[in-house]
Parts: structure tokens; sequence; C-alpha cells
């Protein structure tokens, strides 16, 4: 540092003397020092020499207040002069263009920036050998690699097998593999990819081998997903839905949606170089495919493992369906929780219009001809208008005198059993008393049939209440809820309500809330399969990698049921069987199972006809 290490006692002098308003700039200059000038005094030579000479003199004249009429420093600029803090910074110029960072930024990336891409323009008509006589790119860029060979090797049948060779070869030289065919309405994600890779890794192998080799592609017409994409389409085109066109017209448009939408899983199929014989290509829904359908449900049937039962089923209402087990989507409610439901107008009394879950509703029921009454609970409150019994415990003491005797529906005046069921009572739980609902609860299901109880089915196909219900028909399902709730306060039947723990099914191709429903549909009978499934892990036959899973696979075969197979839509196989009515015979519901042996499976109705003379 230039200056002293001390502070120069002539600045600071000019500071005291300066802060006097009452004396002139002159005057100051002449009390420093009358025998001497600014530029002969040694610290103000040391502060010329740090802050430059020019720079220190015009500070000195302005401080000084010269002829000039400069104007004076403060006390604070003087200080900052002194420290050399006084020299004022040449701000950048914020206004003008490209001197900010970003645009220095900006000018380093453009000059960095690699050339412009080559677009690929692939020259080789479609179905020959890719031409190669360009030069090869800097890069590797996959579109340009892989354009026309697909359509070369499809051309030229290098994944096709001729079956008359095939037939000589023996059974461990042949190599056939099918395709679990996707959705139609669907797109291929990263699952499908592996599963492709790896399914066209062992093809390409036993090609490789010389074996008879067959890798068969196709696609699931997909019954509901395509079914509900179409009526979405048509609703929002032209405000129709299946039953303004009726069934023969809108399975066309269907048709029309598939030939139009149809094709994306095998394009990318042929994006991803599977080695698939496309000249065996099907779809589901083909004729030949058709007639095999046919022609296995009737030898099911033939054989008794295909059948028509008046059974408790998963019940989509939104679809107006049965579907699956394996059709259903589970969600777990911890209390009381409130739901949309898309096939009702909304509940009036919620804000958002949604309808109240996960809760035990407790009522009760009067004994006839008595003063008691029995206080039942349930998570479905719509379903009493269904009930056909009571349940206890038969050695619970609080309802032994009350074995043999009836309750009274409080809204239809049916008359209610109090049976004794132990297998489904838990007499430690709640009031030890059950409402029995066999057409809606799985449970009260089989307790029905223990005790030959009666099943009434309380909802129409599309979730409204139907006649059962008296003076709730017609209301949709959970508005009815509400309503019942209103009607036994009303009553003075309404106990309370609590938050509950609970698990509702929903369908997992529409999202609606499904409900346990007795319908009649077809089923095939699983018990010998399944039972051929487990026996083959049991003796070693079949082994599960890793044997952890055996007991999932022990768990779900050995609890089979039977699997329903029909559903209630118009795009799909129509099932081949015929129902039979004598002419001139009135007051018979193909529906009612009192005439379900009126049904006939038939390969065509002219065999159906003739099965049923």
């Amino acid at each position: 540092d230039a200056l002293p290490s001390k502070p120069t006692y002539c600045i600071t002098f000019i500071v005291l003397i300066a802060s006097r308003s009452s004396k002139s700039s002159k005057s100051i200059l002449m009390a420093t020092d009358k025998t001497k000038t600014w530029e002969s005094d040694e610290k103000f030579a040391a502060l010329a020499a740090y802050r430059g000479a020019a720079a220190a003199t015009g500070g000195a004249t302005a401080a000084a207040g010269g002829e000039g009429g400069e104007k004076k420093l403060s006390k604070n600029a003087l200080k900052k002069l002194a420290k050399g803090k006084g020299k004022k910074k040449e701000k950048p110029n914020w206004g003008e263009a490209g001197s900010g960072k970003k645009a220095k930024a900006k000018d380093a990336k453009k000059k960095a920036a690699p050339p412009p891409k080559k677009v690929f323009v692939n020259k080789t008509p479609k179905g020959e050998k890719k031409d190669m006589s360009a030069p090869m790119d800097d890069g590797y860029h996959p579109h340009a690699v892989e354009a026309a060979w697909q359509d070369w090797w499809e051309a030229k049948g290098y994944y096709s097998c001729d079956p008359e060779a095939a037939k000589s070869r023996p059974d461990d030289e042949k190599f056939v593999m099918v395709i679990p065919p996707p959705n139609v309405t669907g797109s291929l994600h990263l699952g499908h990819a592996l599963t492709a890779a790896v399914e066209d890794t062992l093809t390409r192998w036993h090609r490789m081998k010389g074996h008879a080799t067959l890798y068969v592609p196709g696609t699931d017409h997909a019954g509901i997903a395509t079914q509900s994409v179409v009526e979405k389409m048509l609703m929002k085109e032209n405000g129709q839905n299946r039953h303004d066109l009726g069934r023969e017209k809108f399975v066309e448009k269907v048709w029309e949606w598939k030939k139009e939408y149809g094709n994306r899983i095998t394009t990318q199929l042929r994006s991803l170089g599977s080695s698939v014989d496309w000249s065996r290509e099907r779809f589901t829904m083909d004729d030949m495919c058709s007639k095999a359908v046919v022609e296995a449900f009737n030898q099911f049937h033939e054989s008794g493992l295909l059948y028509r039962a008046n059974r408790l089923g998963n019940w989509s209402c939104a679809l107006k369906s049965a579907i699956s087990d394996i059709e259903v989507d589970y969600i777990d409610l911890e209390g009381r929780t409130y739901l949309e439901v898309k096939t009702h107008k909304g509940n009036p009394k919620d804000p958002k219009g949604r309808y109240e879950f996960g809760t035990l509703t407790s009522f009760s029921y009067p004994v006839e001809n008595s003063d008691e009454k029995i206080t039942v609970a349930t998570t479905r409150l719509e379903t009493m208008l269904g009930d056909t019994a009571v349940a206890v415990h038969p050695e619970d003491p609080r309802y032994k005198h009350l074995h043999g005797k009836f309750l009274i529906h409080p809204f239809n005046g049916r008359r209610i059993p109090i049976i004794q069921d132990a297998e489904l009572v838990d007499m430690e739980f709640g009031t030890g008393a059950v409402k029995i609902t066999p057409a809606h609860d799985p449970n009260d299901y089989e307790c029905g049939k223990r005790h030959n109880l009666e099943f009434i089915t309380v909802l129409n196909p599309d979730g409204s209440i139907n006649s059962e219900g008296s003076q709730f028909e017609g209301m949709m399902r959970y508005d009815a809820r509400i309503a019942v709730e209103e009607a036994l306060q009303e009553k003075g039947l309404y106990v309370g309500k609590e938050p509950n723990k609970m698990r509702l099914g929903l369908c997992s191709r529409s999202g609606d809330i499904l409900e346990p429903m007795i319908t009649p549909q077809w089923y095939v009978n699983c018990d010998g399969m399944a039972k051929r499934a487990t026996d083959a892990v049991r003796n070693g036959e079949l082994k599960i990698v890793p044997e952890d899973h055996e007991k999932t696979w022990f768990m779900w075969l050995d609890n089979i049921r039977d699997w329903c197979v029909s559903r209630q839509l118009w795009w799909g196989h129509q099932i081949p069987a015929w129902f039979a009515t004598k002419k001139g015979e009135i007051g018979v519901n193909k529906n009612d199972m009192k005439w379900n042996d009126r049904w006939i499976v038939g390969r065509d109705e002219a065999e159906a006809l003739e099965k049923a003379a």
C-alpha cells in the first residue's frame, strides 16, 4: 500500500475544518498551511500516488470549491476518496443486446452446436432387399439402420414354417409358440417388449438349430374394452348409444373401428423385429377362431365341464354384465370415505356429489307380536330390502327365547325368520345377530343354501332398485341407501352409524363398484384342471422357481372356483346355445332356472333344432 500506516493529518484536518459552515473554502486552504500548496504536501503526494495525480488534484479542487464554483465533496466522500473508494465503477449496459450472461452463453452454445442431422429417406422399394449403396453415416441412427429390412424378411418368408416338412420331424425338433394376444384396443408397453424379446430369442435359437419353428402373432378382440371405446366414440360423434343403433349396426361400427385403429400393436411388433410368421396372423374374432370357440364350447358342454347355473357372481352395473373373479380390483378403506359413482347423478347432500362408504350402520327389526327388537348392522344398508333371515348363534343365551320366531320387515311387511347358524355368527362380535341377504352377499349366499332361504334380488341390471324394493323402487342403489336410512329414522328403527374398515371390489374394465348378484351365467368347472396342476407340482413333474411361490400356487388352485365365461355384451363370441319353446307356448321365461333344460347347445341352429326335437 502506498499510503502510510497511520491516517494522514492533512486529510483529517481538512475534514474537521470543512465541517465548519462559517468558514469559506478559501480560508480553509489558508488554515492548513500558509507556506505550502496541496501539491507539495507529502501526505497529499502519497494520496496522489495511490489514486493518480490527476484524480487527486481534481478531487482536491472539488473539495476546496475553487474558483469555478465546483460542488463541494461531503465528509463521507472525502473519506472514501482517501481510502481509494471514490472512483466509480463502470456499470454494465443492461439495455444493450448481447451484453448479458445468458446471451454470452447462448452465443457459446451456438458456436458449439453440432451440424444439423441428415434426414433419412428410405429409397428401397417395399419388399425388396435394402439398398446399401449410400455412404455409411458417421453415427448410429436406428431409423436409418432398421428401415426396409422387416418388409424384405416378410416378403422372402424367412419366418414361415413348411407344415409338410414339419410332419416328418420328431417332437423334440418342433417348436411352436403363440403370442398371448394383447388387446386390440391397447398398445404395447415395456413389459410386452421384454416378453416379446424373450419369446423371439427362444424362437430364433430353435430356428438356428434347424428345428421346425413357428412363432404366431395375433390380437384379442377385447370384448368389454372395445365395446366401451366404440360406445364412447358414438356418443361423442353422434350422441348415440348402442341401443339406438341396434346390435347388428353396432357390431358393424366396431368392425369399422378395428380396421381403422386395430393395427397399432402389429405395427409395434414389426418395429421390434419379432420373427413371427405374419402370414398366420390371427384376430380372435376371425371366422377360423370363432369356429374353434364354438367347437370348444360344444365339446366342454358335452363332457360336462361347461354348464349354465344361477349363481352369485360379480356384476358391473356400468357394463350391465357379469365379470370373472380375475377382472376384479380391490381398494381398502380405513373408515368413512366419500367416492364418486359414475352411474349416479350425484349425492345432493355432498358438495361434490360423492357417496359415503366405509361405515357400519345399525338398525333394528321388530319381533313379530312382541315389543322386542333385534339390532343388526351392515355396510350396505340398501341390501336390507332383500333380507330373508336374521341369524344368531345357537348357544347365545340372549336369543334362545327367540329361536323359531319371526321379525317383520319395516317396509314390505315380509316375515323374516330368526335362524341359528354357528358357522356364520360370532356371538362376541357386535350384537351377535347377523342380517342375511342371500342374493347379494357371498357369505349370506352360502348361509341361504344351508338353510334353504328365499333368494331375493333387489337390483336391476343398471343398479337401480327393482320392484322388490317397495317405495324405493327406481332409485339408484346408493341414493336408496340414503333414503332407507332416513326412512328407518322416521320409524324409530335407526340405531346409529360408525366408521368401519372395509374392502370394495371394483370392475377392472369400467372402474364401477361391483355388486354381488345372482344371475344365470355359463360356467366352466375348474376342479379337475386345478387338481392336475397342483398334483404336477406336488409329484415333481412341474417345478416352480423360486419355490417360495409354490404357496401362492397351492393357495389359488386348491381354492379354485368355477370360471364364469359368459358376458352380457354385443361385441364378442355369442354363446352357441338356443332357448327352445313349443308353438303357442306362453309364460316361459328363459331366465327362470325352472326352464334351464330348455337351453340347447349346438354347433349351429340346425343342430340345436335337431337336439331339441
